[in-house]
């Protein structure tokens, strides 16, 4: 092998192999710098940021077929650059003890067992839990199934909340689902039918915990329009600000986002929230699509309390996978 690495040939080998695998790795490490004013690709490569690093044994491959040196090398710059943004996360970083136990689930609108969904939901033992996606038909179900468990329960337009502790100040959070003036002249009674954010307070042991539940805008990936995400990010905008003036220090934010804490487009979010699973959660957490979860969409982002544990729940009849945590003052 050391007389193999003196020739000089082999490491004149596959110098396009070794270009992609230091072109790879200032990618991850300048994700940042990706352009978002064409298609917004800076945010499409930002959501799925970590499955880039499928890309290091498809170049070994070649490298090791070419008997190129140079580029086996080069492969350190994609492996260390994929380590320093996502090795901490291949650990458990989860924590015993919590005080209270939050959960969150897009149930899906097409969800053909909504009542099989609310019992595993409130069999998990979740002492709070939020629902997004629900349909006109299937709220009541929801209601009913839910109710034993939780005593308390609040659902505005499409998302809703249900705690085994009392809760107060519930309304609904303006995310500007609707836009320019249009939007503007519709009656508040059109708009909560398809509300997609509330904000209540649960009264713990503790002390008041606000307690917001959102689900934001869809998005699309299509030719014309690149990675069109123009309403979610107008949702995020109008959350973030509904956050900066959230008077309470205990907060906690549950639902489905419809992107990934990595995307640069969630900045009004993160700058005032942490990720639980980030925080004290095992592996990355996937939650989309259940059958085969590649993203973390579905989320549990909290301020002034301590995340202990976040994990992702067992699947249901929807198209999303529930999300859990345990928080401490």
């Amino acid at each position: 092998m050391r007389d193999a690495a003196s020739r000089p040939e082999i490491w004149k080998r596959g110098p396009v192999l070794a270009a992609l695998a230091v072109l790879l790795g200032l990618m991850l490490l300048l994700h940042a710098w990706i352009p978002n004013a064409i298609g917004n690709v800076g945010s499409l490569v930002e959501t799925f940021l970590p499955w880039f690093g499928l890309f290091v044994p498809v170049l070994l491959a070649g490298a090791l077929w070419r008997r190129s040196a140079s580029a086996v090398v080069a492969l350190l710059v994609p492996v260390l650059a994929w380590l320093h943004l996502f090795g901490g996360l291949l650990g458990d970083r989860t924590h015993a003890g919590g005080d209270l136990m939050l959960a969150s689930h897009n149930v899906g609108a097409a969800n053909p067992d909504p009542a099989g969904t609310a019992r595993r939901l409130a069999a998990s033992g979740a002492d709070v839990l939020a629902l997004e996606e629900i349909t006109y038909t299937a709220r009541g179900v929801y209601e009913k199934e839910l109710a034993k468990t939780y005593p308390y329960h609040t659902a505005q337009g499409t998302v809703g909340l249900w705690s085994r502790l009392p809760l107060t100040d519930v309304r609904p959070v303006d995310t500007a689902m609707d836009a320019g003036p249009l939007g503007a002249m519709k009656p508040t009674s059109e708009k909560m039918t398809y509300n997609r954010a509330l904000r209540a307070t649960v009264a713990t042991p503790h002390g008041p915990l606000a307690v917001y539940v959102a689900h934001l805008g869809s998005i699309r990936v299509n030719p014309r329009a690149g990675f069109w995400t123009g309403a979610r990010n107008r949702n995020l905008d109008a959350l973030g600000h509904a956050l900066a003036a959230e008077k309470n220090p205990r907060t906690v934010l549950l639902g489905d986002l419809n992107g990934t804490v990595d995307d640069r487009s969630f900045a009004p979010l993160t700058a005032h929230l942490r990720s639980a699973q980030t925080k004290a959660g095992s592996g990355f957490g996937f939650t989309w699509p259940a059958e085969f979860p590649m993203v973390r969409i579905d989320q549990v982002l909290v301020r002034g309390v301590r995340p202990t544990s976040s994990w992702v729940l067992p699947a249901t009849g929807s198209d999303h996978l529930p999300v859990a945590a345990r928080i401490s003052w």
